[in-house]
């Protein structure tokens, strides 16, 4: 790894390598692979692993001079980069980015406990990510020079927005491109205007006008809040009771706040769900590998929905000629539409798709404006590209001239969640084994969504959804057989997990092999 020069007012303060050791921002492997290069009158050259060494130097003395970005030997920009989020999905994208060889540091905001035990990213807990002014402040301080938002939350409030006016890159839509999420109603009516196959829908704020409609359109029906509701905002009403109780709860109830004050009303569509992403530039898009996720709490697919219990990549049912399909009738309108309509769209698009059985064709279901979660598990584990540089190209329009490259073979995470979700669930449960359990095989990886740590060093589940036990094989079952084997090692009597994730590839294949 190239070394890089620091150019600083008081030269001496830099001397002693205990005072970065020292730093709060220093995790474990900040402090392990520490080394002080070389030291010279007038600058400093520090190289570590974790690379969040060199931005540590920052905050112990005044007049340190650095670019938000740098350039390698060999001409590669290099940045230290920013996560927002807290979840499995940017633990997984903390993971991708400390073994870019461009990616001089990673900060993640709020972060997490595994995130922060695994010392490959710097978890900055104290900063409020809902305050743009103090993430922009955050970012001058520490030298970052590309912010990935991962939630939704914040990029419908704004917060990209905010951040590229300070001339911060930012992976994530403007708040007016995030509509696209933020209201199923601002997308439904964009899918529209530009011809993208969807559901046939109406809109009501009216329980009453809603129920009508209900009731003439008959059961299985969708009723969805407009706005974000944590995934849980869709019902699959398979009988008119269903419905009707749903129009309730949202229009009636209030139970999704703000969010349900407006909801959509669906045709059911049968078939397959499948999820399909792809990054955008503005004016490119580029579709990354397939993946295809579980909602459903239960095996088989019963239960309510929730926000993933599982998911493996490739997914059988994204053929070549299906993945152009999509890009053409859906993802490239998408792009141009948005475009057209002065909504710039910048980030990852996050298709949710529905394999018509009758026809074999998609719809487009929903737009997500992230990477799915836990499908972004996955799609990190398989990328061998520099995602630092991926993102990058992304924010500067530069994906058109960008090529991807994959690991062979397939991937699987199974969630581990707290018994009751999506329901109420205990809080405070204690797990143990996690260690032993990243042991079962090298390409086994933990990835923490709803963790914290107790007084007495244990991990604890905090939250509904808490693990991402993810595993690569050179085919779906030797994948699903590791992820599994690492389940069954950890020790957490109050958890839950489907034991069927990867059920419709496995079974796709298999009657594939029949047909040869």
């Amino acid at each position: 790894m190239a070394s890089m020069a620091y150019s600083v007012a008081n030269p001496s303060m830099f001397l002693d390598v205990r005072s970065i050791r020292a730093s709060p921002f220093a995790s474990s492997a900040d402090r392990r692979w520490i080394s002080l290069r070389s030291c010279r009158r007038g600058s400093v050259a520090i190289s570590g692993r974790s690379r969040t060494a060199v931005v540590l130097a920052k905050s112990l003395g005044e007049g340190l001079e650095r670019s938000r970005t740098a350039v390698d030997d060999n001409g590669a920009e290099r940045v230290v980069v920013l996560v927002i989020g807290g979840g499995g999905r940017e633990h997984a994208l903390c993971d991708a980015l400390q073994r870019s060889p461009t990616c001089d540091a990673v900060f993640c905001a709020p972060g997490n406990a595994g995130i922060a035990s695994s010392g490959i990213a710097t978890c900055v807990p104290e900063l409020d990510i809902s305050d743009s002014s103090a993430v922009i402040s955050f970012c001058r301080k520490w030298g970052v020079g590309l912010v990935v938002v991962g939630p939704e939350a914040p990029l419908v409030a704004g917060l990209a927005n905010d951040l590229v006016q300070a001339g911060i890159l930012t992976f994530g839509p403007s708040s007016e491109a995030a509509a696209l999420e933020g209201s199923k109603e601002f997308m439904k009516k964009l899918c529209d205007k530009y011809q993208i196959p969807t559901a046939k829908y109406q809109t009501f704020t009216d329980p009453s006008e809603a129920k009508t409609y209900i009731r003439e359109q008959g059961a299985p029906i969708v009723v969805k809040a407009d706005g974000l509701a944590a995934g849980k905002g869709v019902i699959v009403a398979m009988t008119l009771e269903e419905a009707l109780d749903a129009v309730d709860s949202m229009l009636v109830k209030g139970s999704f706040g703000s969010a349900g004050s407006r909801v959509i009303v669906e045709e059911f569509l049968e078939g397959e769900e499948a999820s399909f992403f792809a990054l955008v530039d503005g004016e490119n898009a580029l579709a990354l590998e397939s993946a295809q996720d579980h909602k459903r709490v239960g095996d088989g697919d019963t239960g309510p929905n929730t926000g993933g219990m599982g998911a493996y990549s490739p997914a059988p049912i994204i053929t070549k000629e299906l993945q152009n399909l999509v890009m053409e009738s859906i993802i490239i309108p998408t792009v141009k539409g948005m475009y057209t309509e002065g909504c710039k769209f910048v980030g990852v698009l996050f298709a949710g798709l529905m394999i018509e059985k009758k026809t074999g064709l998609p719809k487009l279901i929903e737009f997500n404006v992230r990477f799915g979660d836990p499908e972004c598990q996955v799609l990190m584990m398989r990328l061998e590209s520099d995602l630092a540089q991926l993102l990058l190209s992304a924010c500067k329009g530069e994906l058109g001239s960008v090529s991807l490259d994959w690991s062979p073979g397939s991937a699987m995470v199974v969630v581990m969640a707290s018994r009751g979700y999506p329901g109420p669930y205990e809080k405070g449960t204690v797990i143990r084994n996690l260690h032993e359990a990243e042991l079962v095989a090298p390409t086994v990886k933990i990835f923490h969504a709803g963790t914290d740590v107790d007084p007495n060093g244990n991990f604890i589940a905090v939250g509904g959804r808490v693990l991402g036990v993810t595993a690569k094989g050179k085919d779906i079952e030797e994948a699903r057989e590791r992820a599994y084997r690492a389940v069954e090692e950890i020790d957490w009597p109050e958890g839950y997990f489907r034991k069927d994730i990867g059920w419709r590839a496995i079974s796709q294949k298999e009657l594939a092999s029949n047909n040869r």
